[in-house]
Parts: C-alpha cells; structure tokens; sequence
C-alpha cells in the first residue's frame, strides 16, 4: 500500500459526493459535506494530532446528545439535505453509546460514513452499522500491514458487502507525513514536512462544508483544533440561518478572496481548494467576487 495513493483516492471519492447536483434552499447553494464530532476523546494520541496535547485538545468526554441529533434531522429535513455527513471530528465516533441512534436518524436525510480508528469494533459492530443504515466505514490503520488480515476477518464474519468498508493504510512514520494529508491544524501541530501558512490563501471549505461540535457549536472547517471561532449554536438557531449567517458569510467571502488574515484561518496552511470548486464559483457569483 502507499499513502499517496490513499491520499489520492480518498479526495476522487470525494469529488463526486461534494462537486456534483448541488442543491439550493432559498437561492443559496447548500453544503455537500458536514463533520459530526459525537464525542470529545479518543483512545489514541498519534503525534500528528493535536489530541497528542493535553493543552490543546484536551479529552473532556462531552458526547452530543440525542436531542441534538434530532434538531439536527429536523432542520436538515427542512432545506431537503442530501449531501453526506461524516462522523469523525475531534473524537473516536464509535466510543458514543449512541452510536447507532445517531446513524439511524441521521440516514433519514443523507448518506453517513463513520471514520473510525477501528480499535473498539467488532464484526457485530459492523453489522449493527450496516443495519442502521450508515453508508460506508472508513477505518484507518495505524499500527501496521498486520491489521488489514484483521479487518478483512472482522468484514468477513460481520457479511456486510465489502464495498462497506474502506480501509485506510495510516501506518507509516514521520518521513512519509503519517500516510495523511499533514496540515498544521491551524498552528496546533508542527511535526512532519509542512508548508509555511503562506502558501495557500484561497479556500472552499466553508463553501461547501461546516463542523458540528457535540455541544451543537458550529465551525468554519474539521482544522480549526482550538474552536477559535463559532459560526453559531444550531440549538440556538437553524443550519440554514448559520450557514448563510454574517459570520460564515464574512469568513466564506474573504477565502475565496484568498484573503487568510483573520483568525483562525491566518495560522492554517491547508490546501483548502481540493474540493469544493463548483460551491466556489456560485458563492462568487452570488458574492459579485
């Protein structure tokens, strides 16, 4: 396996799911992507995360509750969601006891994929995701080649189709960035070969995406680690009235000006233009950019 090429596949599968039938609510195109962070803690601490410091991404085992989760549904089934929503975020997805309540609910609107370190799962774990309905598996490996006889035994007993699961080599050490697209998570993590933040300006990201906390605190993007900045509370007011809000509006405007002066994005160096290039140019279009 090569962590290029993983790298690479993930972002093509991707491109379909994101740049591809847009949706619109109100003349406003609609995200394709939104990141769930069920629950603050996970059972690793892999050096290029920033959960590797307890200063900065410290576990608070705070888990988004099923109220949430139902508001959610509610204010997607409202505008007709039908992007995708990845379970990932600043935490171990499968460490939620609610687990399978959420992926049930959350597949009434859109397509859910579960990222996973795969350490607590289980071929009835696989199974029961499968039956609530999730869309796809992603689980990374980061303690080497060994672990892929071992999740292909697990897809094996679990008898889901093997197309479920998709799995990520992430084994491979600091000269080959961890098998991972390394990226500083806005100024939180320095290890690896990096570029400098003023390499990149523009970015899509808020364009086409946005991050839930388990508190319901939305986020420009997954790379913001220190929550810096909040869009809104969708306890507080509907996705919708956030997503076209001031805040995100401002942030959305200014990045796809290449404009990367404000926090938390003039401490990012992500390459934030892989994805997202059709929502770019309509927000432009609507913008007059």
């Amino acid at each position: 396996m090569d962590p290029k090429i993983t790298i690479k596949k993930n972002i093509l599968r991707r491109i379909p799911i994101v740049n591809e039938n847009i949706k619109f609510y109100k003349g406003f195109p609609l995200p394709s992507w939104i990141e769930l962070s069920l629950i603050d803690v996970c059972n690793r601490s892999c050096s290029f995360c920033p959960k590797s410091n307890e200063s900065i991404a410290p576990n608070t085992y705070q888990k988004m509750s099923k109220l949430l989760i139902d508001k959610l549904v509610t204010d997607l089934k409202k505008i007709k969601y039908s992007g995708s929503i990845a379970l990932c975020g600043y935490g171990e997805p499968l460490l939620h006891k609610d687990i399978y309540y959420i992926v049930k609910r959350l597949s009434e609107t859109s397509s859910v994929e579960v990222v996973t370190n795969g350490d607590v799962l289980n071929y009835k774990m696989l199974k029961d995701l499968f039956a609530a309905k999730a869309s796809r598996v992603l689980i990374s490996m980061y303690d080497g080649p060994h672990q892929v006889k071992k999740f292909r035994k697990i897809i094996s007993q679990s008898k889901v189709q093997e197309d479920f699961v998709i799995l990520r080599d992430r084994w491979y050490d600091k000269a080959s960035n961890f098998g991972v697209k390394l990226t500083n998570r806005t100024g939180t993590i320095k290890i690896g070969d990096q570029v400098a933040n003023n390499v990149h300006t523009t970015c899509f990201y808020p364009a086409y995406q946005f991050l839930i906390d388990w508190n319901g605190d939305i986020f420009l993007c997954p790379q913001d680690w220190q929550r810096r900045i909040t869009m809104g509370n969708m306890m507080q007011e509907e996705i919708f009235n956030i997503w076209t809000g001031k805040i995100l509006s401002k942030y959305r405007s200014d990045l796809l000006k290449g404009n990367r002066k404000t926090s938390p994005c003039n401490s990012c160096n992500a390459q934030g233009t892989l994805l997202g290039q059709n929502h770019a140019k309509i927000w432009k279009e609507i913008y007059k950019i």
